[in-house]
């Protein structure tokens, strides 16, 4: 079977590209009147539909974290990954009727917004340059740099070359502002979805051929069969993936400050909703939710089919998990598949990842340029700018980030820990102090400025203390008897706290910080909020309940 692209596979490739690119110059187009207006760009004010939202939270989501990070942890370490995307179903249910209403309320349109409007500007400089480094040092880079290796090769380009088509497409779709972006993801989740889940259904009746078996049901009790220990979601501790995912820790501790931070207090996704009004934004989220449960079978599975695969040594595929140091490096999953499929739908899924890769890319650059334009430029540099000046400062942001980011990326080791885990480990440097602001910042209104700026510096300290201890030669192997700590030492023979477990002392501690400084000198900027504003509708309310009554049953049977 051929491993690269054919010339079919380049034409449903140039199909998707024309058919994206068009339909989003064509939206821009059409807005053009409006182009001027700042809220617009940055927002698409009243303009996104509730698919649109929903579509474009996915489409931002999915990205090469998680066709290429996420299926190389489920190679690794199997379903349990998918709490990422499972859980991340029930927090946008919370982020709907909780955040939402708060945000639209108090008509905040930006996060740093928030944090000056509860805070002070001080607090929300040293929040937006956080947001801004976070974004473009871990989020940009990390997508370009495992997209690039994914594509490139695939397709037999060079990675700088791959790193810099993919950013140019990025800024082309992203130029166009909020709106171009919100509806061309619609385009790019179907792609998406059709790519990724042909790609699952071909991986699993590779198994079953290789098997002697047929059908895709038989293909996935083979998976389970020869591969059992992929298909728990709650690890034990004698797992040796145990320090990434820490046993209740994925459901009862520190994997909802990594879930409530990233979907209630991240510009990059609430941005898509903040432009709309609450029932429309609440429809979209949930829309989202129903299509996160769909997301492990997109980028898990095949990741776990692979698995077999390897085990059962199919081919060359032993050789082909090889990285650059010669050991099973399990972020190769993904583009192995790629090359086994047949010619088209080769193609298929290649615009699938291009599209993941692509919108998320747009996602995050608008989020950077929204941050920077609006919450540094026009309030640090220049009050009285016009809204077409804000617009053009905007799209220089863009351009900026995304070469900081192609230039960067190559130098920080992301194929090191593994693309999925790099990106939750060094965002969760910052995610406990973020959280703990916001949500205390809502629901209690002494919450103070000083207490915000010691949660926010003070845990990203704590943050970087506690992963570097046991390289400085720091015993941490009484947390073991305590349950917090890996069970095993590492390959240095030094024990180590699960990441998960340190945003939990991290964020105990921002608390601390804050309700001690709250108590000492009360605040008296709370926000406007009433308990009528977290009423839902009947159908939001089936909805959700639907929604929590599959993740029960997928909890309990894949325990």
């Amino acid at each position: 079977m051929q491993q690269g692209l054919q010339t079919l596979d380049y034409l449903v490739f140039i199909f998707y590209f024309i058919v994206v690119a068009g339909y989003g110059y064509w939206i821009y187009q059409r807005k053009k009147a409006k182009e001027a207006s700042s809220k617009d760009f940055f927002l698409a004010e009243g303009s996104l539909t509730w698919w649109a939202i929903g579509a474009s939270l996915i489409a931002s989501n999915i990205s090469a974290e998680q066709f290429i990070g996420m299926s190389g942890s489920g190679f690794k370490m199997g379903l349990t990954i998918a709490t990422y995307e499972w859980l991340a179903a029930s927090t946008l249910i919370i982020i709907a009727i909780f955040f939402m209403p708060i945000y639209l309320k108090n008509k905040i349109f930006t996060m740093p917004q928030y944090i000056t409007q509860r805070y002070n500007t001080t607090v929300s400089l040293i929040m937006a340059i956080f947001w801004l480094l976070l974004y473009i040092v871990v989020n940009l880079t990390s997508i370009l740099y495992l997209g690039a290796i994914a594509i490139g090769t695939l397709a037999g380009i060079d990675i700088y070359t791959c790193m810099m088509g993919l950013a140019i497409f990025a800024i082309f779709i992203t130029l166009g502002g909020m709106k171009v972006i919100g509806f061309t993801d619609v385009i790019q989740v179907l792609f998406l979805i059709l790519g990724g889940l042909a790609t699952t259904y071909l991986a699993i009746e590779l198994v079953s051929m290789h098997n002697g078996l047929e059908g895709i049901m038989a293909g996935l009790r083979e998976m389970q069969s020869k591969a059992d220990s992929h298909f728990h979601m709650i690890l034990t501790k004698d797992n040796p993936n145990y320090v990434d995912l820490p046993g209740l820790t994925v459901i009862l501790g520190g994997m909802w400050i990594v879930h409530m931070n990233y979907w209630g207090c991240n510009q990059y996704i609430t941005q898509r909703a903040l432009g709309a009004d609450l029932t429309t934004a609440r429809n979209g989220i949930l829309f989202a939710a129903f299509l996160k449960l769909l997301m492990p079978i997109i980028v898990v599975l095949p990741g776990i089919a692979a698995y077999v695969l390897y085990k059962d040594g199919y081919g060359n595929f032993s050789e082909k998990m090889l990285g650059a140091d010669g050991t099973i490096n399990p972020d190769n999953a993904y583009g192995v598949l790629l090359g086994l499929l047949p010619v088209g739908l080769k193609g298929l899924s290649f615009a699938a990842l291009t599209a993941a890769i692509v919108a998320s890319l747009a996602g995050k650059a608008n989020s950077i340029s929204t941050i920077f334009t609006l919450d540094i430029y026009k309030h640090y540099f220049k009050r009285e700018a016009s809204e077409k000046h804000l617009v053009i400062v905007g799209r220089i942001a863009i351009v900026v980030s995304m070469l900081a980011a192609v230039l960067i990326s190559p130098f920080l080791g992301i194929d090191k820990k593994g693309g999925f885990q790099y990106i939750q480990e060094y965002t969760g440097f910052m995610s406990p102090g973020i959280f703990a602001v916001f949500i205390w910042g809502f629901f209690w209104k002494k919450s103070n400025s000083l207490g915000a700026v010691l949660a926010i510096v003070g845990g990203f300290a704590l943050s970087v203390i506690l992963k570097f201890l046991p390289a400085m030669g720091v015993d941490l192997s009484f947390l073991y008897a305590s349950g917090f700590s890996y069970p095993n030492p590492n390959e240095a023979g030094v024990y180590e706290i699960p990441f998960l477990d340190r945003m939990g002392f991290v964020f105990i501690y921002c608390s601390l910080v804050i309700w001690v400084t709250g108590i000492r000198n009360p605040s008296h900027k709370g926000l406007e909020i009433n308990k009528e504003m977290f009423k839902v509708s009947p159908s939001f309310a089936w909805g959700a309940g639907l929604i929590f009554a599959i993740l029960v049953f997928l909890y309990a049977y894949f325990w």
